[in-house]
Order: structure tokens, then sequence, then C-alpha cells
């Protein structure tokens, strides 16, 4: 076991949410309203050995492991997994697991490319308590928000079907479109709770000297992230804006995050300080 290294790890983990993909066919097939247990298991046993990957990279370093590409992939993940986990206690919405799995591998396997797991330029001090703990509340919260998306995407297809073809729509494989909204308003105020943490925390780290904490790319692209998801959470209460609309504000706002999170990360004096 000790022989084993954190990418070796890694791809375990990678290969049983491959199997919980190939699983997810089966349940699309069958119905969402069976066999979910199974995906849940699967996911959780792929999560056990994805964390084992991480505790071993974080102990190999001597810090929280999201300092290069592959790290921040592989975190991200990991976050992703266990929002579901948690939220699938609740059996009526561990459906989403079936429709995670295949992103889940997606990702997986995107961030298994050599080419990202590199490391330059100084690492950032993240022994501090109050770091750790503002970096796993906004990436608990980036996992929340892929999870809304997920959710999003299937409440497209439904509605979809509902839409163009009414018998496809009573036959349909997915969860009823009432349980998908369910699953996206929660997701949302999760995320939303855990990223607004996350930034009350970051309040409490020491700045670099020198560094302005104002002008920081970083910090600027948090502020908006945490504007866009503001938005949705006054549309979807305030104007009672739901469903479709509410869907494609999720899918957008995460595939926002996912394109730009890492060259932000790259601009930041704040995460990238000088040796």
């Amino acid at each position: 076991m000790a022989s084993i290294t954190d990418r070796q790890w890694f791809v375990c983990a990678v290969v049983l949410y491959g199997i919980s993909a190939l699983h997810a066919i089966f349940v699309w097939r069958k119905g969402f309203r069976h066999h979910n247990h199974v995906s849940y298991v699967l996911l959780l046993l792929g999560f056990a050995v994805h964390t084992m990957a991480m505790f071993k990279r974080g102990l190999s370093l001597s810090r929280c492991p999201t300092h290069n590409l592959y790290e921040a992939t592989t975190f991200v993940m990991w976050t992703i997994v266990a929002v579901y986990l948690l939220v699938g206690l609740w059996g009526r919405v561990r459906f989403l697991g079936t429709f995670a799995s295949p992103v889940l591998f997606g990702i997986g396997v995107f961030a298994l490319m050599p080419a990202l797991d590199q490391h330059h330029g100084p690492t950032p001090d993240l022994s501090m308590p109050a770091a750790s703990l503002h970096a796993a509340l906004v990436l608990l919260s980036y996992g929340a928000f892929g999870l809304a998306a997920v959710a999003g995407a299937m409440y497209l297809t439904q509605e979809h079907n509902l839409r163009f073809n009414k018998l496809r729509a009573v036959l349909s494989l997915l969860p009823p479109i009432q349980r998908l909204e369910l699953a996206m308003a929660a997701m949302l105020i999760a995320g939303f709770a855990l990223l607004t943490a996350g930034l009350v925390v970051s309040s409490r780290i020491q700045r670099p000297e020198g560094v302005n904490y104002l002008t920081d790319p970083k910090v600027g692209w948090s502020v908006l992230v945490w504007c866009l998801y503001l938005a949705l959470v006054v549309l979807r209460w305030r104007f009672s804006q739901r469903g479709r609309r509410i869907a494609v504000g999720l899918i957008g706002a995460f595939a926002f995050v996912l394109l730009t999170f890492w060259g932000t990360a790259l601009l930041s004096p704040l995460h990238n300080p000088a040796p």
C-alpha cells in the first residue's frame, strides 16, 4: 500500500468513476427510480480511493494539494463527489450521481494528462488554518455548483421532452421535473452559502507584503462569481424565476467557473507570491 503513488491511487479512483459511468447507462435504460444505491456505493468507493490519492499528495508536499492544474482539478472533483455523497443520503436526490458519474470520469481522464501535473514557481503558504478553511469552503461550493449544473442539464432535457414529445416525456427515464428543480434549488443555496463563508474566512488570511488585495485578479474574479450566483438566488426566490432560466443560468455560471478558474489563479499575486 505504501508503494502506491498518489497518481496511481487517483487512476484507481478514475477507474471506479468509469465503472459508475457504465452503470449509469444501465440506470438510464432501466429507470432512474431503481438501482441508485449502486451508483452511490461506486462513487463512495471512488471517493475513498480519491481521498487516499489527495492525502498522499498532500503529505508528500506538506501542503494542501491545490497548486497546479492537476491538483486543482482533482480537488474540485473530490468536492463534487463529497457534496453528492452528503446530499445523496437523502434518497430523493440520489439520482444526481447517475449524471455526475460520466462528468467525473471525463474530468478525471482530463486531469491525468501529464502536462497538467507541473510545478513551477514558489509554493503558496496554506499552512494557516484560515487559508486551509478558505480553500476547503470555496472548493466545496464549486462542488455544489457542479451538481446544480448537472441537475440543470437534466432539467433541460426533461423539459425538452415535455415540450416536443409528450410520449417520450411519459416514458422518459429521467427523474420527474419537480425533483430536478428541487435539486437545483438545494444545490444553489448550499453552494452559495459555502462560497460566502469561504470569502468571509479569506478576510482573516495574512496578505503578502506589497500585494494590493483589492486589485488582485483572483479577488475580483471571486467577487464576480459570487455576484453571478447571488443573481441566480435573487431571481429564484425574489422574482420567482424557476425552471429553464435558472437551469441555463446554473450551467452557464459553472461553465464560466471551469473556464476561468485556473487562469485567474495564475495571474493572482496572492495565490502566486514572489519567492
